[in-house]
């Protein structure tokens, strides 16, 4: 069957707060390093968290990113974005908001004003996507993805949303630079799919809702993250409960990861241009 295997299998470790308004497990570096997940270089899981209600919108006030891009998916609960670029918007269940820092940009992110106030459920996942060093100075931009725009194509006891890439020959919502696949995996109890992927992509899944089976032996409970060895192509996914699961599988870009707080480049020297121009206000302004 050419099978991808499983590297490992880790638990949600003790959660922090990013701001005041994501209560995260880190996945990525924390267990893997960023050049193993190339592309993949930061995962932020927001496991399902019940927020008291707020008059003032809990978050992350403004802080600048260069580099790379930020992917925000909404499970529960609302986001609300703004950025130096002009992008902004608010995101609610099943949206993503892609935003490519790229030559530098400030942004913000908080709760959405309204359902702050009532509070309730919130589960999101935040994605740092590495840029190959020719897109590194590309204009910033963002993509503003809603639920109802990501194709789903119906498998058997369930679906696949294809927020990136492509499944089956369906193209994704979002532009990369990159080549990414990045799924939302539907599956009832009992359901059962294989999905494949080249060999030498990073591979990796969340169990965002209930529990599953991976290649027939394996048991996988919610919220946690799988890494697959780049040992085959193939793999099965079985539900043993009603379940929900993100799937990511990029090419690595293979090249030097220079990483420092919020700017991820190629080189120390371009780390250090990366502070002078946040410095110099060459991000723009966001207040």
């Amino acid at each position: 069957m050419n099978t991808k295997h499983i590297e490992k299998i880790v638990r949600p470790g003790t959660p922090h707060f990013v701001g005041d308004g994501f209560r995260v497990h880190n996945f990525i570096p924390g267990t893997s390093s960023m050049e193993r997940m190339d592309p993949f270089i930061m995962m932020d899981y927001n496991a399902p968290y019940v927020f008291p209600p707020s008059e003032i919108p809990k978050g992350v006030d403004v802080h600048p990113h260069k580099g790379f891009e930020t992917v925000t998916i909404a499970y529960k609960g609302k986001v609300e974005h703004a950025d130096s670029a002009g992008g902004g918007g608010v995101i609610g269940e099943g949206d993503v908001q892609w935003m490519t820092a790229g030559n530098g940009i400030l942004h913000k992110e908080f709760h959405e004003t309204e359902w702050s106030k009532s509070g309730g459920l919130f589960h999101m996942m935040q994605l740092w996507v590495n840029l190959p060093a020719k897109y590194k100075t590309t204009p910033p931009k963002y993509q503003a993805i809603k639920n109802a725009d990501i194709p789903k194509v119906p498998i058997t006891d369930g679906e696949v949303a294809v927020i990136a890439g492509e499944y089956n020959g369906v193209k994704g919502a979002a532009s990369t630079f990159s080549p990414i696949h990045m799924y939302n995996v539907r599956l009832q109890r009992g359901g059962k799919t294989t999905l494949s992927f080249p060999k030498h992509y990073t591979t990796t899944l969340v169990t965002v809702e209930g529990s599953i089976r991976v290649n027939e032996q394996e048991e996988v409970a919610a919220d946690h993250f799988v890494l697959f060895k780049n040992d085959g192509e193939n793999f099965t996914l079985e539900a043993t409960s009603d379940a929900l699961i993100l799937v990511l599988s990029g090419e690595p870009i293979a090249e030097p990861i220079a990483a420092y707080g919020p700017f991820v480049m190629n080189t120390r020297q371009e780390l250090i241009q990366a502070f002078q121009d946040f410095e110099q206000g060459k991000f723009g302004e966001l207040k």
